[in-house]
């Protein structure tokens, strides 16, 4: 025999033992484990801190030779075929047994390997990420991370002593994609990657950018999470909710940050199993029929409020592991509640741990800060370009609708990602190829991302906040449009606020701000929000932003909502907005709920659940909502009286409703309106009833249209207009 057997770490060369000593090694796999050597099944294992390791076998133990060069090295026969265990013995007499990692094959398959090479896997997370699962007859888990540009990559955690040394990856092929599986690793592990990169700099730790949990923040560190084999209980839900997604359909959303809707004892977070119970309750109780959370996906800062996610696959830990969000999706499901996430493609922050230089290179980002940073969020920039980061974020998108059934996203600062120079100055910006200033890469993008989802998962929506005028984001995609289901009307958001803010006595110079909307009303799948950027950055609430004494504020914001339930477009408060909070949003706190002690502040709450109610059972009020036909000015130029008064229509059938609006503080006693048909017109709805804050002002519940109409109307009738007040009317005959 070769006298080089007597010492079996004589057989490893001795430029694999000093790279696996020194962590620099990039096939491990190749030295790593049971080799054949010297005619016999030699097993090596890298375990510093180390006295001793054992190989057990067919009930015999054979200790593994330990280099004196390369501290933490073993190696050793290990006579047969049959599988094996370790021991470790460390110098304080500690230690434990473990399989070894080194003795399992690949797991990602060739088909996967196949798309992830191409950059076109579209479910990514099915094959990178932790995922928790029996391989070659052990349970553990598999690690699996692109990092294309690393000489070596580790996954560490408690289970290695976060000792890169000890779990190296194997590198599967040009796919720049590295795994390995861990026996006896589970569900609630914390773990990281540590990534040398290419010119040897050992990189930051860095989470998991398809991890599916994380830890409690400040700790950064993604978590393991079993995601598979959850009993969902809302079959009915998904099978009909595309036509409560369509633009046909009645839409009410209220928008929501989990943190601080409500707080529990000692100012805890609510969980997402007490929001499956208490915030469900509460949107069915108001009729709302969606909720829209915003970002969900881990972030580390609470002050972001979620827009700046490092963990796009891992709902927040702050409310509870996935299982338990599904908890939350599904009991809104069986309610009849459909939720809505907000999706953050647009950028992500500098955090260490998170993606950016993630292999030691500009891989997620671009390099060029010209292209690849926003200034005014201190955030980086994806590289739309790049097939592998754009399938990494449409694979994102589709991953919340499949697998914890999402039934929307509402994508956030679309307008930064469709315009290169967006916020920047001369200078600042990289022009596109043809020279221009739209991101024509972020514009495949998000079409080839509606285009992707709208066709894998049946009855979805996707809503695009994009503040500019840019043609056709809820067009469909063949039709050179960005493919979105539905479209935020900023426009209609800030002018009508603005208008709402003046005294009265001038709101008739500024009368148009309230007509301008329609001008454009039916050019997009148009959303009107009331969202939360709306009551933060000192602009105060909209308590706030009304002027007069409390009543008086108290009647606008009737009369505003009475406006925005009545125009065309699917309606979207943000929560507190409901009933009327004073203060600003705080992000730290819950909202200010004991201003229900105040029966005006417990008026306007009730009239946002009886104006919910009116507008899904009246097609009217929702069924053309992006159409032409569905809405006719009845007066829309009396700046005098600050009388604004149109028609609503639905499908064929459908009765009409008349919306009536005075925005000042004077009763108008016989006022004359024209209406559709003569006869009887109920009122369906009155903003100053006294059960909404009022003082049940109006029509004694109805009027007679038994006048010649104006404007080619068929009748009209005198009506009295209760102060700051809305009315619906509808026909009785």
């Amino acid at each position: 025999m070769d006298t080089r057997t007597k010492d079996p770490l004589a057989l490893i060369p001795e430029t694999d033992r000093a790279r696996l000593a020194e962590g620099r090694h990039d096939d491990p796999f190749s030295v790593l484990g049971p080799h054949r050597r010297a005619g016999a099944r030699h097993v090596t294992v890298m375990m510093p801190a180390a006295r001793s390791l054992v190989a057990e076998t067919g009930g015999q133990a054979h200790e593994l030779a330990r280099s004196t060069a390369h501290p933490g090295l073993f190696s050793g026969p290990v006579p047969g075929e049959a599988p094996y265990t370790l021991t470790a013995t460390f110098e304080d007499g500690s230690g434990f047994t473990f399989e070894d990692a080194y003795g399992f094959g690949p797991v990602i398959g060739e088909m996967d390997e196949y798309l992830l090479g191409e950059g076109t896997h579209r479910r990514l997370w099915m094959a990178l990420g932790a995922h928790v699962r029996e391989h070659e007859g052990a349970r553990g888990t598999h690690f699996a991370v692109w990092a294309p540009n690393a000489r070596r990559v580790s996954v560490v955690g408690a289970f290695s002593a976060w000792d890169g040394r000890r779990l190296p990856m194997r590198r599967r092929g040009a796919t720049g994609v590295w795994e390995i599986f861990v026996p006896g690793v589970g569900e609630g592990e914390a773990y990281k990657y540590e990534i040398l990169g290419r010119d040897g700099t050992l990189q930051p730790l860095k989470a998991d950018p398809v991890g599916f949990g994380a830890e409690h923040p400040p700790a950064t560190a993604s978590v393991v999470r079993d995601i598979t084999g959850y009993g969902w209980h809302d079959g009915e839900w998904m099978a009909s909710r595309e036509g409560r997604n369509a633009r046909t359909a009645p839409i009410s959303i209220y928008e929501v940050h989990l943190g601080s809707w409500v707080r529990k004892a000692e100012n805890r977070r609510i969980s997402y199993r007490e929001a499956a119970e208490e915030l469900v309750a509460y949107v069915s109780d108001m009729g709302f029929t969606h909720i829209e959370l915003l970002p969900i996906s881990e972030y580390p800062f609470d002050g972001s409020w979620g827009y700046q996610p490092v963990g796009l696959f891992a709902p927040t830990i702050r409310h509870g592991p996935p299982h338990e969000f599904r908890d939350l999706i599904d009991a809104a499901h069986r309610a009849g509640v459909g939720v809505l996430l907000d999706w953050v493609p647009g950028h992500f922050p500098t955090d260490p741990h998170g993606l950016g230089q993630f292999d030691g290179t500009a891989l997620y980002e671009h390099a060029d800060p010209r292209e690849g940073f926003h200034h005014d969020w201190n955030t980086l920039i994806y590289n739309f370009g790049r097939t592998e980061v754009a399938n990494f974020l449409m694979s994102n998108a589709l991953y919340w609708l499949e697998e914890y059934h999402v039934d929307g996203l509402r994508v956030d600062a679309v307008a930064s990602m469709l315009y290169r120079d967006y916020s920047r100055k001369e200078g600042e910006w990289v022009p596109n190829i043809h020279g221009g200033r739209e991101n024509l890469e972020a514009i495949s993008l998000l079409q080839e991302t509606n285009t992707t989802v709208y066709g894998e998962v049946p009855g979805i929506m996707t809503v695009a906040e994009e503040s500019t005028s840019f043609p056709g984001v809820s067009a469909p995609v063949d039709g050179g449009g960005l493919g979105f289901g539905y479209k935020w009307n900023m426009g209609w958001m800030n002018d009508t606020l603005e208008y709402m803010k003046k005294d009265p006595a001038w709101r008739k110079h500024h009368h148009n701000q309230m007509t301008f909307g329609l001008t454009y009303a039916f050019s997009e799948n148009f959303i009107l929000p009331i969202s939360h950027d709306e009551v933060v950055h000192g602009k105060g609430s909209l308590y706030t932003r009304m002027p007069g004494s409390h009543e008086d504020k108290l009647a606008n914001m009737r009369a505003y909502y009475g406006f925005m339930w009545g125009h065309p477009g699917k309606k979207l408060l943000f929560m507190g907005q409901e009933f009327g909070q004073q203060a600003e949003w705080n992000h730290d706190e819950a909202l200010h709920w004991w201003h229900l002690d105040d029966p005006l502040h417990a008026g306007l709450k009730r009239l946002v659940r009886d104006l919910n109610t009116l507008y899904r059972g009246e097609p009217a009020l929702h069924v053309r909502d992006a159409e032409p036909y569905g809405f006719q000015w009845i007066e829309a130029d009396d700046a005098d009286h600050s009388v604004y008064a149109w028609l609503r229509r639905g499908g064929e059938g459908d009765r009409e409703m008349v919306v009536v609006v005075n925005f000042t503080p004077v009763e108008r006693s016989n006022y004359r309106l024209s209406l559709p048909l003569k006869g009887t017109w109920r009122e369906a709805l009155n903003t100053d009833a006294r059960v909404y804050g009022g003082a049940d002002r109006g029509n004694m519940g109805g009027i007679a249209a038994d006048r010649p109409g104006l404007h080619g109307f068929a009748a009209s009738a005198q009506v009295y207009l209760p102060p700051l007040s809305a009315l619906f009317l509808v026909h009785d005959g």
